[in-house]
């Protein structure tokens, strides 16, 4: 937004220097980008924030001058006036398709108007903000636009078909040529002004090239409106325009400020080009009241640390337009200016307050902070499950939320087993539906980091996942733990390079190690006949751990690559969390450990074994783990060779052979007559 002094000067009787004033207004957070001398002048390009459009105008940058530098504001000839021919009005009619478009359309009918150049403080006006001068019409709309922040439009009357302008949304096939000679295709997602016959203008945008003011025109149409933000960024976008107008539209306009600018334009017209107002007609929604908010004098001290007596407060918010009244002791009723739609609580207003009494006022000061603890069991278990995965060398990522619906499918075995949460407005075609599952997202991240020239990929991601709706249709939300590998981990050690490749017993052991962080004992881990290893804890399935299928690998161009992912959900798993932790003594005593290398068919599973180990060892009984498995040609088909270590120890003294030979003996007698293994 660019303006001038002297132009600013009409508003507000600023006395300091040009560059002290643009100080101040970026200390209020008008941030004054570039100051320049030009013609006599000095011209201010400020930086306008998307939510404050009422500082896309002089008069709304002269309230916050006045309000930073204490001068006087003069808005007394900033007023809604009527047609002076309001009496005789000419036949003329407005219609708006849909109020949401366009909740506010405005036209002034102007005969007798004489078209020319503009008077040279106009055109000096708007030529040292970069706009150039076309003729007196056109140049009074444009100063207005700068001046009170509203775009208006005059159209040539004679040029119009009938007596009806038409808002409404394009009809298919229909085209328009703007007033910079580009010809449009327009569609139904575009709003124009038209005539009964054909679209004569953009709404919001730009107007036609067919009924522009020229100097052969005598009467006009002055239009005052108020567009949808949303449908004049879309129209603009679609046709690719960019302008003063749709800049400003784009942002919001106000009602009341649509109307003083058009009343502003019509005293400017009957000035410079003659003319008489035969119809003033305008077609708009029921008046909104002014929202009320109450402020009180501690809020502003409990937020800002510092006291600002209330007069002060007063004076502040009154410059900037706000209705102040004294409501009760200490508190005050603050009516918001339809100008300032940002504005809807106290803290909005103790914001104005604070950056005009000045932010380096503020003093200085540590907060007071009154320490406290407020667990969060759930939040602290995703950071101890995090710490220990990247202790363990996996890397964190995060990926996605929207995935493509054929990833989903073709992962998922059968496809289309799960109720798909979608998007109603997709992105894109890989970014239609919320993800039910999350392992997709973490084989493409594996995809990425292998088209890298990464020969081992090992992330982790916790995150929610949607598996569908709840009965009212709201889409669920559960956390879960995914973690995929992929490659060869190489370790160099004393004897030289040792290349180890991945599988589903590493992601078995991190989760082991999960498990056991969070003090649960009770997880078991079998292996189904397709291959995948079922994770649960007593009747809780948690997960599962599944080696990826190469037609699905291939659709991600992984190729010659195994994959192997684990999918835990962490409500269930938080569930059977506990945080109690008891301490135990160390050892004074040393233990005796017995391996035995037992033969058994491959479809027991090995813990199974174990468990019956641990339940027979008896109390000494310390420790039982599988060392070593083979399967070979020294193993007859359907059966397996497992190594297991049993380690025994006494709290109360030192145990002997004698004691623990039975024992184990035993043991292993009883473990042949369960299973039928045979003792190697």
């Amino acid at each position: 937004m660019k303006f001038t002094l002297d132009w600013l000067k009409d508003f507000v009787d600023v006395k300091i220097r040009p560059r002290q004033l643009a100080e101040k207004l970026t200390m209020a957070g008008l941030e004054v980008v570039s100051l320049e001398e030009k013609g006599g002048d000095c011209v201010f390009e400020i930086e306008i924030t998307s939510n404050r459009p009422d500082w896309l105008s002089v008069i709304g940058i002269a309230r916050e001058a006045a309000a930073v530098t204490g001068a006087k504001l003069k808005l007394q000839n900033c007023r809604i006036i009527k047609s002076p021919a309001a009496k005789k009005q000419a036949a003329f009619h407005i219609k708006v398709e849909d109020k949401k478009d366009c909740p506010l359309y405005t036209a002034k009918i102007i005969k007798g108007v004489k078209v020319g150049p503009s008077p040279d403080w106009l055109k000096k006006r708007l030529e040292a903000v970069d706009c150039r001068s076309v003729n007196n019409i056109v140049d009074i709309t444009n100063y207005i636009l700068f001046t009170y922040g509203h775009p208006l439009h005059a159209f040539d009357l004679d040029k119009l078909d009938a007596d009806t302008i038409i808002i409404r949304r394009a009809k298919p096939g229909e085209k328009i040529t703007t007033i910079n000679e580009k010809a449009a295709a327009l569609d139904h997602e575009i709003l124009v002004i038209a005539d009964k016959e054909r679209p004569v203008a953009v709404a919001g945008v730009m107007g036609g090239k067919d009924t522009e003011v020229t100097q052969g025109t005598k009467n006009i149409l002055l239009e005052s409106a108020v567009f949808n933000p949303v449908v004049v960024r879309r129209g603009r976008q679609r046709l690719g325009i960019q302008s003063e107008s749709s800049y400003r539209f784009e942002r919001g306009t106000d009602p009341a400020v649509a109307l003083a600018a058009s009343s502003a334009a019509l005293e400017m017209i009957n000035e410079m080009s003659g003319g008489s107002c035969l119809a003033d007609k305008s077609a708009s929604l029921p008046e909104k009241k002014n929202k009320q908010v109450i402020l009180s004098d501690s809020a502003v001290e409990n937020i800002l640390g510092a006291k600002i007596l209330p007069a002060r407060i007063k004076a502040i918010l009154s410059c900037l337009g706000f209705g102040v009244k004294q409501k009760t002791k200490g508190a005050f009723s603050v009516e918001v200016p339809s100008f300032r739609q940002d504005v809807c609580s106290e803290i909005d207003l103790i914001e104005e307050v604070a950056r005009i009494n000045g932010y380096d006022r503020i003093p200085a000061s540590l907060p007071c902070i009154k320490p406290q603890s407020i667990p969060c069991r759930e939040r602290d278990s995703v950071s101890a499950i995090k710490n220990i995965l990247i202790s363990l060398g996996l890397n964190e990522v995060i990926t996605y939320s929207l995935v493509d619906r054929e990833l989903i499918n073709g992962y998922l075995v059968p496809a289309g087993q799960f109720e798909a949460v979608g998007v109603m407005n997709p992105l894109s075609r890989e970014q239609e539906i919320l993800r039910p599952v999350i392992g997709p997202s973490l084989i493409k991240c594996i995809s990425h980091n292998l088209n890298q020239k990464q020969p081992y990929v090992n992330v982790f991601e916790i995150a929610n996942i949607f598996p569908g709706v709840d009965s009212r249709g709201i889409p669920l939300e559960e956390p879960v733990l995914g973690i995929a590998l992929c490659g060869e981990k190489s370790m160099l050690l004393e004897h030289g390079l040792v290349k180890e490749k991945m599988g589903a017993l590493h992601l078995k052991g991190m989760l082991e190690a999960v498990f056991t962080r969070l003090g649960i004992n009770s997880c078991k881990f079998i292996q189904d006949n397709a291959g995948e290893i079922c994770v649960s804890a007593g009747e809780n399935k948690l997960g599962s751990i599944r080696r990826i299928a190469e037609d699905f690998l291939g659709k991600l161009e992984i190729k010659n690559k195994e994959v192997f992912v684990a999918e835990v959900r962490l409500g269930k798993l938080f569930a059977l969390e506990s945080p109690k932790k008891k301490f135990q003594e160390l050892p004074l005593y040393p233990g005796i450990q017995r391996d035995v290398s037992i033969v058994l068919k491959e479809e027991v599973p090995a813990e199974q074994v174990l468990s019956f180990i641990r339940e027979s060892g008896g109390s000494l009984l310390e420790e039982v783990k599988v060392t070593d498995y083979y399967k070979g040609k020294q193993i007859a088909p359907g059966l397996r060779s497992l190594t297991i270590s049993c380690f025994y120890r006494s709290g109360s003294r030192t145990l002997t052979d004698e004691e623990i030979n039975p024992l184990h003996s035993g043991m292993l007698g009883a473990l042949a007559g369960k299973f039928g293994v045979q003792i190697r």
